[in-house]
């Protein structure tokens, strides 16, 4: 199973500036490489049945639900308080520096910068710090990242990728603002890992 990585959407129909559907679609068009369903407060009938919608609309195995239970795919996100599920094959987990993390393949690093979407939350962890937190495991920056400039500062400070909900949800145009923080994520990555590369000759 291949880590998330870039652009990685996650969901909040009560913040989407329409249908979440279409929302999903247009970030996708615009270069979201995965997506994490949250809507946790859903009956299981309905949270599955929107998960069954959004793998129709996106790449194959790259819907990732937040909470132990895949709803029927290969992939989860938990929260510091969620059980290790059996035989899912990628598992993330929101990490505060303290939850065990064995046995996890990613983890979302928060706030990276204070966030409306969670107002009051903090401190900002600032990409760099974050970085040196994750250490070698391959983590995804979450919190504020709403603008080009942070989305490339979290991948000069070693991000796999970076984790959007209000930015994206909220936004008049996704499909515009998923491709500019897509775009410039994938940029700086490709230039710190040439960096990296004529450092090492």
């Amino acid at each position: 199973m291949v880590t998330p990585g870039g652009l990685v959407v996650l969901t909040d129909r009560r913040s989407a500036a329409g249908p979440l559907e279409e929302v999903v679609a247009a970030a996708i068009r615009g270069g979201a490489e995965w997506v994490i369903l949250r809507e946790r407060d859903l009956s299981y009938a309905d949270r599955s049945a929107l998960a069954d919608r959004l793998r129709r609309i996106m790449p194959a195995d790259r819907l990732i639900v937040a909470g132990p239970d895949p709803l029927g795919g290969a992939a989860v996100h938990l929260s510091a308080a969620d059980p290790m599920p059996a035989g899912v094959p990628l598992v993330g987990r929101s990490w505060h520096g303290t939850e065990p993390l064995s046995d996890v393949d990613y983890v979302t690093l928060s706030p990276i910068h204070l966030t409306a979407t969670k107002p009051g939350y903090g401190p900002a962890l600032g990409p760099a710090a974050a970085g040196a937190m994750a250490g070698p495991m391959p983590w995804l920056g979450l919190g504020g990242v709403d603008s080009a400039a942070r989305a490339a500062a979290c991948a000069e400070a070693g991000a796999e990728g970076i984790a959007v909900l209000g930015a994206v949800m909220r936004a008049a145009n996704p499909r515009r603002v998923a491709s500019e923080l897509a775009g410039a994520f994938a940029a700086a990555k490709r230039q710190a890992a040439a960096r990296d590369l004529e450092e090492a000759r």
